[in-house]
């Protein structure tokens, strides 16, 4: 097993243009792309890149928070419906997503958002 498979928490950051950011921060701080996906125009829609054993998300800026946490759990389905018993604010309902993870995103009380789901990257 890899040691990226053990992590639970990912770091999400979101740039108004990704594939800037992406340059910048393999020159910068030596953190390489691992993955990156596009949308039909070639847009960067997600990108993974590893430093060492971690893994850094990034993600196009679409709402007015500049990064949140991915958390990978075993179960969504029970953690989405404690998150809402517990009164989170529920920003994105639980979702398949076409890379094979079921997930939603809660926003916390100081407005930070969290995703969780089943991707391990």
């Amino acid at each position: 097993m890899n040691d990226t498979a053990k992590q639970t928490f990912f770091p999400l950051v979101k740039y108004t243009d990704p594939a800037k950011a992406i340059e910048w921060l393999e020159k910068a701080f030596a953190i390489e792309p691992h993955e990156i996906t596009k949308d039909d125009e070639g847009r960067i829609v997600h990108a993974e890149l590893r430093y060492a054993t971690g893994i850094l998300m990034i993600t196009q800026q679409d709402e007015a928070t500049t990064g949140g946490l991915y958390v990978a759990v075993d179960d969504p389905d029970a953690h989405h419906a404690r998150a809402k018993a517990a009164g989170a604010e529920i920003t994105m309902e639980l979702v398949d997503q076409p890379y094979g993870s079921r997930e939603y995103g809660a926003r916390d009380l100081e407005g930070n958002i969290w995703y969780f789901g089943t991707y391990r990257p």
